[in-house]
């Protein structure tokens, strides 16, 4: 992570168009100044979904869970939050943050209602969602709803301070493979918050595909890894030789 050395230009995405969201918690500066009583389901405003992640590169699987997420929950944005140290990765190489948000500039430019939020790409040490969401808090108006795939869903209970983050959002979980059964480390967590993961299933057909087997299919230049990636953030990749990806077009 460093300094924020690694933080996408201000002013323009890679499509030349301005970048929607920066480093600002989304551009709001309304404070909020603790975490909402009786939950975050209480509070007023517009329901904001949050999806952290490498996205290394982000491919059209996780498209398909924002968009589920966001038609079975209302939401009426959703942040996607590329990490700069994983806590659950620990000496993971990625892409650099500059890559890593453009191809999710790229692949959002037709969702006017997803947007990127670069605040941890400048924040020192692991990349802990809840300190994410105490940052959003602080100038965001709104009901924060986290996105997470089932395949996050073993970890949960171990995640740092896992259990005032579930109090302070609404969970939401969409399957990323099938068959799936709920994994027994939830009992893990207090009743009530492994009820409120369970209440946010999203029932919809997944859609296969993760990063770590598609960056091993682009390094040998395979069609079908290619497939998973919307036609810009494929065009980038390439321009910019990144997963050992030659210039050349499979």
């Amino acid at each position: 992570m460093g300094g924020g050395n690694d933080l996408p230009a201000p002013n323009k995405g890679p499509s030349g168009a301005p970048e929607r969201v920066q480093g600002d918690a989304a551009g709001l500066r309304t404070p909020r100044t603790s975490v909402q009583q009786g939950g975050p389901e209480a509070s007023a405003g517009p329901r904001i979904g949050l999806y952290g992640g490498s996205f290394d590169p982000v491919h059209l699987g996780h498209l398909h869970v924002a968009r589920a997420a966001q038609r079975a929950f209302g939401l009426e944005r959703v942040l996607f939050v590329p990490a700069a140290r994983p806590p659950h990765k620990p000496g993971a190489v990625l892409a650099g943050g500059r890559d890593r948000v453009a191809m999710l500039e790229l692949a959002l430019a037709d969702e006017p209602t997803f947007q990127v939020e670069s605040l941890e790409l400048g924040r020192e040490g692991p990349s802990y969602t809840l300190d994410t969401v105490r940052a959003l808090e602080a100038c965001e108006v709104g009901v924060l709803h986290l996105i997470l795939g089932t395949d996050n869903l073993d970890g949960l209970p171990r995640w740092y301070g896992a259990e005032e983050l579930l109090r302070r959002v609404v969970p939401i979980v969409v399957p990323r493979s099938s068959p799936f059964t709920w994994p027994a480390s939830l009992a893990d967590l207090p009743d009530d918050l492994a009820d409120r993961v369970r209440a946010g299933w999203v029932d919809v057909e997944p859609v296969p595909g993760a990063s770590r087997d598609i960056r091993r299919g682009l390094a040998r230049n395979d069609v079908e890894a290619f497939e998973h990636l919307a036609l810009a953030v494929a065009t980038y990749v390439r321009r910019r030789g990144l997963y050992g990806v030659s210039g050349d077009r499979p």
